[in-house]
């Protein structure tokens, strides 16, 4: 092609800037930052930490940060998940005290807050019972769109808990936040990092019973169309690399705003290799997240967000 600019005006290329990232941010308890082995570069934060990171988030332009609790105490119901002083409803209120136009996305699941690590209720024989879990995860979304959540984002694959958040947000008073639904979350080997950081590692068993099986790319296009039907507002593929199919799938089927997440165990060979002097992390980074924008996505969760908006300014 000749690079004429008629011809030009036809040709749609790739952008990345640092609005399309979002920064996932793990809190703590606790007053400081603790590292994360597994993931170099990332920390546990407490509240103030987190909204000073906040700070560096609205300096670089990122688009958002997407927050998730590791509260002290943990039992089988979850219920610091819900709770009106949680690890994540005090830090949204933190945050948006201080940087009120930054989008603060929350994470609406009960893994990081049970005893067992389980995504969802689990009876005495050691299932998940998908219809108990909705209304924790429902009471969990309202609680943070209390604290000033501006999007809830349940990460955790209970069927019909779109429709049950989005009405259960309607009925608490908060009819214009919008639901960010992990549609299309393959039960996925790149999780390992995360547990660690999230500390939410199941007790016994897995969670391939309500997360998707990494063969079956239909069932996550399947499962992206449940989801708007339910009233999602933007879907989202996890994880990202393995899976930039699903992510033109679902964005050619759905024709909805979609995010991908690049998670921790695809950040983690990214960090490693770097750290070995295999590879160019710069050129790897910016390479990585442009194929997932190329893919599809509207907006791309990462956990080198801060680096990558360095890079591109």
């Amino acid at each position: 092609m000749r690079a004429t600019p008629a011809l030009r005006s036809l040709v749609r290329e790739t952008t990345l800037a640092p609005g399309d990232l979002v920064l996932p941010l793990f809190l703590h308890e606790q007053d400081g930052r603790a590292p994360i082995g597994a993931m170099p570069g990332v920390d546990r934060l407490g509240v103030q930490d987190a909204v000073d990171e906040c700070g560096e988030a609205v300096r670089l332009g990122l688009g958002g940060v997407l927050l998730f609790g590791i509260p002290d105490h943990k039992d089988p119901q979850g219920t610091q998940a819900y709770a009106p002083d949680g690890i994540v409803q005090r830090a949204t209120r933190a945050i948006k005290a201080a940087h009120p136009d930054l989008l603060v996305i929350t994470d609406v699941c009960l893994c990081e807050y049970t005893d067992h690590g389980h995504c969802g209720h689990v009876q005495e024989d050691g299932t998940v019972d998908n219809d108990a879990s909705l209304e924790l995860l429902v009471a969990t979304a309202v609680s943070h769109a209390q604290a000033g959540a501006d999007v809830v984002a349940p990460s955790d694959m209970m069927d019909g808990r779109v429709g049950a958040i989005r009405a259960g947000l309607d009925a608490a008073g908060h009819p214009t936040t919008p639901v960010l639904s992990y549609c299309t979350k393959y039960a996925s080997a790149y999780y390992g990092p995360f547990r660690e950081a999230a500390d939410s590692t199941p007790a016994f068993g897995d969670r391939r019973s309500y997360q998707l099986d990494p063969a079956n790319g239909d069932e996550g296009v399947r499962e992206a169309l449940q989801d708007v039907q339910e009233g999602a507002d933007m879907l989202l593929v996890k994880p990202a690399l393995p899976y930039l199919d699903l992510i033109w799938r679902v964005k050619e089927a759905t024709r909805m705003p979609v995010a991908a997440y690049n998670v921790s165990g695809e950040y983690a060979m990214v960090k490693a290799a770097a750290a070995a002097g295999h590879i160019d992390e710069r050129a790897v980074v910016l390479e990585t997240l442009t194929s997932i924008r190329r893919a599809g996505a509207d907006v791309v969760i990462t956990y080198h967000a801060k680096d990558a908006a360095t890079w591109l300014t």
